[in-house]
């Protein structure tokens, strides 16, 4: 560190003139779009020149998994209200849109958004973001530093891990089967006839809709318990409080709380009240009750939680009353190539169709993400105690193997599902972005990353 560079005040901390801080998002999807807005935002508040590196293995920047369709039929699971980027603005999408409030809009859109959201963050030469395309091999620190598979790396005063959804836990045989229905031209091969969608989840739900144009095709559907999402109502949906005890939780206390406020309010107030104080109460939960919850009630939660547009739901409702949609309860016990398709053998029957699509949603980043592996093996993270994801603190500061929280490797998003359970859509990503941007603004500013 050159400990004789000119000094510029920064605000109210000192930085050495002439230096641009570099932080590396790695991964460009929701997550990390938001966090680099929001360190740009901060940036301009400190007026402290920033280039964020954003690196995205799909050059989908800004859309990452979860807004790359371009099949307008597939719609925003929340109202246009609460999917503003910006936390110090929460009307700006409605305005950017120019939509109602209540309106559910395609999620291509929210890709455009998210992308016109990063441009605007940006401010002249002083705070740019430049977006990259590559896998990341490696991640260091002391000094930071990311490398890509190709040989590139980025020296980085910070670095931000926002790697979004592992692979699904399920991992079905390449053969008529496709494991990431959100790859770019996954659905283009699936050959005439019926399919199979492994889950029941709104990822099945999408599938539905699209692959249901092919005249003449029925689409099945299956799951453990065979459940659909829920439906959102026509209008907004005012939270109403559950009145829980202080200190640590069970499972029996909470659901006895919240089955007595359904009973007097409309359960999906009850849902959307609970929705914030999700991490918190996930925390009092012992580590048992923990697994319990996930073991017995967390699908339930799931699909009053993440509730559908009310016009999906109406064509999901049509497809199943013509035949076209099949819901099953089971599970896949294996596949067995066909001359013109395969067999899915569930547990009570046999099925035959031309193709299957898995659907059944993320598996834990601890077994299905490479670079967390690989992070988690040099011991600069740790997996979070139900083994789901990472550890971190409230701050999101990345906890590394000996119990130490890193000021300047910090993460959001996905990863945190053990440890804030909550973790997946807009707002809480939003949240937490607004939450760790200021903290590692104020690092970089006290004086560039040491060795």
């Amino acid at each position: 560190m050159n400990t004789r560079l000119p000094i510029k005040e920064v605000g109210k901390v000192a930085y050495p003139e002439g230096m641009t801080p570099v932080i590396v998002v790695v991964g460009g999807g929701a997550s990390g779009t938001l966090a680099a807005v929001h360190l740009l935002h901060n940036a301009r508040a400190r007026r402290l020149p920033l280039r964020v590196v954003l690196i995205d293995r799909y050059a989908r920047h800004g859309l990452g998994q979860a807004y790359s369709t371009t099949d307008p039929a597939h719609l925003l699971n929340a109202a246009a209200a609460k999917m503003s980027a910006l936390q110090h603005d929460p009307d700006d999408f409605v305005r950017w849109a120019r939509a109602p409030e209540c309106a559910f809009l395609p999620r291509q859109t929210y890709g455009h958004y998210l992308r016109d959201v990063l441009e605007r963050a940006q401010d002249g030469p002083e705070r740019t973001v430049q977006r990259v395309t590559g896998d990341v091999a490696a991640v260091s620190r002391r000094p930071y530093r990311v490398t890509l598979t190709d040989g590139r790396g980025y020296d980085a005063d910070a670095i931000v891990l926002a790697t979004g959804n592992a692979a699904p836990g399920l991992r079905l045989p390449e053969e008529r089967c496709t494991n990431d229905p959100w790859a770019v031209g996954a659905l283009n091969g699936v050959a005439d006839g019926d399919v199979l969608v492994v889950g029941t989840g709104l990822t099945m739900v999408d599938m539905a809709v699209t692959l249901t144009r092919a005249p003449g095709r029925t689409v099945y559907a299956v799951s453990r318990h065979g459940l659909l999402p829920r439906v959102h109502t026509e209008g907004p949906v005012t939270p109403h409080p559950v009145t829980l005890p202080e200190g640590p939780l069970t499972l029996r206390v909470l659901f006895r709380a919240v089955r007595e406020a359904a009973a007097r309010d409309d359960w999906r107030g009850v849902v959307d009240g609970l929705r914030p104080r999700v991490p918190e109460l996930w925390s009092r939960l012992p580590l048992r009750e923990q697994r319990r919850f996930l073991a017995l009630a967390a699908r339930y939660w799931e699909i009053h939680r993440h509730r559908i547009p009310p016009v999906t739901a109406a064509k999901i409702e049509s497809l199943r009353s013509s035949g076209r949609l099949k819901l099953l309860s089971g599970c896949v016990d294996g596949v067995t190539p066909r001359a013109d398709g395969v067999t899915v053998h569930l547990k009570d029957r046999d099925l035959p169709v031309s193709w299957v699509v898995n659907a059944t949603g993320p598996g834990s980043v601890c077994a299905r993400d490479p670079l967390l592996t690989r992070l988690m093996g040099d011991g600069l993270v740790r997996a979070d105690r139900l083994g789901l994801g990472v550890d971190a603190d409230a701050r999101g500061r990345l906890v590394d193997a000996t119990g130490r929280a890193d000021d300047r490797l910090v993460t959001l998003g996905p990863v945190l599902r053990g440890s804030r359970y909550e973790t997946t859509a807009i707002p809480e990503i939003r949240g937490q972005a607004a939450a760790l941007a200021p903290h590692v603004i104020d690092e970089i500013a006290r004086w560039p990353s040491v060795i």
